[in-house]
Order: structure tokens, then sequence, then C-alpha cells
């Protein structure tokens, strides 16, 4: 027999009629902006298509996009010329392609990782000779077997402690100290992306969006299920085949570095370490051509967690995993709520985007839902309503810098995922879209790609399976944007 704590717990877990309603009115506001591109495919718009370029496939840096989807929004919205800008550079994909037309590049990223990806890309083009005869020295010489030096020892984080074998952690710190050798900071910067980007490879962790699973061969397998990570990789045979990759790339591939050496057209590349919610508003106004970026997705994903073993290698000590953690946009359930934001935008701009982020009804309710379930312990955590509600406070902010810096009629180009809490589906790509035509841009297109995207396992069990939208956004400022500076309102009226 059905108790009345059952049937009441079973009414809270049903999604509120208002709830359906608002998204359905949501959705019919932009059906003619919602258009299926047969062309889009789930390897384009992520990292998968980047796994055989060269030069791309130095590092996985699984949350990106890739280059073939930067040439393929490019080519379609005919930007060939200008200055574009990434606000969550990542591995800085944009940046490089934008560069091989000529276009200079601005990327913000706040994680360690994506500046030194970049800053070592970049190091590599610049000197390719140079540090193409350096790596193959490496290769053939091996200075970390025969290093005199002792080795330097790796700089674990509580959450990394334990992640290699002895014999791997011992030629960790040994090809450590014979980096520490070099000189030249250009080789040395290509040579330690090498061993950043074997680091899963020889360890006992495998990354996993919101955490790294530990093989039970480490000794900290959590749960009653054992996780074999299979092959772990001997850190010798692992680092001369990243290296030989590094070497055949600058040499002999075509596809990356003739490209991005071929003339005297190259654009220029920079890079701002930060938080594109501190760094947006230091930038001038009307000053980009066009922006396309991938934010982190409101999925819980914490990348200070997932790339701890590269985060932890670069220096991050525990009290700046912490600080990296807040500064990134609220992503996961650990986030709070930013109180420094008020030191970067002016309070004509908080109150305007207070007003834009209060008017979203569909996002409104389905904060209230998810309220009503925390309270009553019905929610998996209850930090989910707070990442759900500053993360859409937060992009308000960044969708209003971007209007801001860029010129006139400018595209922005965004790949985000909806996502699913509780059984109910987030439609982030219309409530992002409805935003950002409040702040000023005219919703040119919300490409979907032909596959959408399941929910977990869990939300299956007890919602049953729904299909989320995986989509490309195309928003574009309108002709007569006048965007000011923080202090004056924006103007919204063409």
């Amino acid at each position: 027999m059905t108790t009345p704590n059952v049937i009441e717990a079973q009414e809270s877990l049903r999604i509120p009629r208002q709830i359906e309603r608002a998204s359905t009115e949501l959705k019919a506001r932009f059906s003619s902006k919602l258009k299926l591109n047969s062309e889009l495919t789930r390897a384009l718009v992520s990292f998968q298509a980047n796994k055989k370029l060269s030069g791309y496939r130095w590092f996985k840096f699984k949350e990106g996009f890739s280059y073939p989807l930067v040439e393929y929004v490019l080519n379609s919205l005919s930007v060939f010329s200008g200055k574009i800008i990434d606000p969550f550079a990542g591995s800085g994909t944009a940046l490089f392609a934008a560069s091989v037309r000529g276009m200079d590049a601005v990327g913000i990223e706040v994680l360690p990782i994506g500046c030194e990806i970049i800053r070592a890309r970049k190091a590599a083009l610049q000197n390719r000779r140079r540090i193409t005869a350096a790596i193959q020295e490496w290769i053939k010489k091996k200075p970390w077997r025969n290093s005199k030096e002792e080795g330097i020892a790796f700089p674990h984080l509580r959450i990394t402690a334990g992640a290699f074998s002895g014999d791997n952690e011992k030629q960790l710190e040994s090809y450590l100290a014979a980096l520490g050798q070099i000189r030249d900071k250009a080789t040395e910067s290509v040579l330690r992306l090498a061993v950043l980007s074997i680091l899963e490879q020889i360890s006992y962790t495998r990354k996993d969006g919101q955490y790294l699973r530990w093989d039970y061969r480490s000794g900290r397998c959590l749960g009653e299920k054992k996780f074999d990570k299979g092959k772990i990789e001997k850190f010798d045979d692992a680092i001369v085949n990243r290296l030989g990759q590094f070497s055949e790339d600058l040499e002999h591939r075509h596809d990356f570095f003739d490209q991005m050496t071929r003339g005297s057209g190259l654009g220029k590349i920079d890079v701002i370490s930060g938080s594109c919610l501190e760094e947006l508003p230091r930038l001038p106004s009307n000053s980009f051509d066009a922006l396309i970026t991938s934010p982190p997705y409101c999925n819980r994903y914490d990348y200070t967690r997932t790339y701890a073993l590269e985060l932890a290698l670069l220096g991050t000590s525990e009290d700046l995993l912490r600080t990296l953690r807040q500064r990134m946009l609220s992503c996961t359930v650990e986030n709070k709520e930013k109180g420094n934001l008020k030191e970067f935008y002016g309070s004509e701009d908080i109150e305007r985007a207070e007003e834009i982020f209060e008017s979203q009804k569909t996002l409104r309710l389905i904060c209230e839902y998810l309220e009503k379930l925390r309270d009553n312990g019905l929610l998996n955590n209850p930090g989910i309503l707070r990442m759900v509600r500053n993360y859409f406070w937060e992009m308000t902010l960044v969708i209003m810098e971007c209007a801001r810096i860029l010129k006139p009629n400018a595209p922005l180009v965004m790949v985000n995922d909806n996502v699913r809490y509780a059984g109910v589906a987030i439609p982030v790509d219309l409530i992002l879209s409805s935003i950002a035509e409040q702040i000023g841009f005219d919703v040119e297109a919300i490409w979907t790609l032909p596959i959408g995207k399941g929910n977990s396992s869990q939300q299956m069990g007890e919602h049953g399976r729904e299909e989320l939208r995986k989509c490309v956004y195309i928003w574009r400022t309108t002709k007569a944007k006048q965007a000011k500076r923080k202090g004056l309102e924006l103007a919204l009226q063409q």
C-alpha cells in the first residue's frame, strides 16, 4: 500500500504545469530561430574532431570545440578579417583558427593549464626549427634517464596524492629535473607541455567530469565497485611517444603548423590569464569584429578536479585551487555567490543585469521548483539550485559585456548544452537567447544538432529518457547598437 508520505514525495517530483507552459511558450517564441543543421556533428562541436590534427592533438582538452567547427562557423558567417575574442578560451582553438585567417585574436582563460597550452603552441610556432631540434635531441639522449641531478618532487595536492606508481613518479621527477636545466624558455614550455599531456596516461586516474576516477590499484578506489582503468603506461614509453608526435607534427605535418607559418598574414594571438567576469569589463568598447566561445556548461563539471594533476605540476597550491574553483563561472555545486562583482561592474550595470535576469520567467519557475525540492530533501545535492541560479546570473553579466566590446553587427557564436535536473529540462539555449535579446542582440539562429544528448542513467531511471538539444547559438549585435562604458544604460532600441 502506498503511504501518504510516498504519495507526497511523488507529487513533489512531478514537474509543475507552470514550468511546462513557460518552457513551451519560450520555445514557441524562438521557434523560427531553431534550425536543424545537418552539417553539425557531435564530433565537430567537441574535441573529437581535433584528435588527429597536428598541434591540436598534443593535449586532450576534451571540454573544447574543434578547429574544423571554428572554420565552418567563420566561413558560414563570412568572417575573414578583423579581430576575434574568446572569453572562455580553453586550449585556444578559436584563437589559432582565427590567426590562420590573418585575424588577431584575444583569449581569456582562468585555468592555468589552458594558458600553458596556448603559450606552448605559440612558442612552437615562433621557434619551430629550434624546438624541433631540441625535441629530437631529447628523444635521442633521454636526459631524464641519465641525469645526475636529484629529481624534483612532484608537487602533489591532496587530491592527487598517490596518483603514480613508484617507478613512474621517480622517472617523472627526473624529467622535471632535466626540464629545470633548460635555459631556453620556448623549448622548456613545449617540453613541459609534453609531460603535462601524458599525466593521465601514466597515472591511476581518469578524468570523469565531476572528479577524478581512481583505479583500484591506487588503493584510493571509492565505492564497492572497483574501477579498472586498464593499461597504465610506463613513463618512458609515454613520453618518448609523445615527444615523437610533437617532432612529427613540427617537421612533417601540414594541417596545422604549415598553415600557421605559411606567410606573413598570420594574426597575433594574445591570452589573458584570469576570469572573464573580471577581465571583460577592462576591455575597450566596440573593439572586436567577432566572438566565438564555449563557456563551461551548467553540468556540475569541476575542471579544478579533472585537471588536478596538470594544475599540481604547474605549481597550483591548495589555496589557489580553491580560489580558482570560485573564480570560474558557476558550473559546479561548490561554487558560491561571487560577492566581488561590484568591483568590476558599475551599479547601473548591475541593476540592468538584475532586471534582465529576474525577468526570465522559465528560469524563475525552475529555480522555485528546485528550491522546493531542496527544502524537502528531494534534490540529490542542495548546491544544484545555487549553481543554476548563479550560472545564469553570471552569464547575464558576461553577455552584457560581450555586447559592449563587440562592434555593431558583429556575430557572437556560442556552443553550449542544455541540462536536466530533478526531471526538469533546463533550456539553456532559449534562456540565454532571451537574455541576449534583452541586452541588445539579434538572435539570428540557434543551430541544433541532428542528434541530441541523453540524460544520465539516474535521471532516466527516475524520470524517463528525454533527449536534450545540443546547440550552436548565432547572435548578432544590432546595427544601431550603442553599448557604452559601465555607468551608462545600454541602448536596447534600434
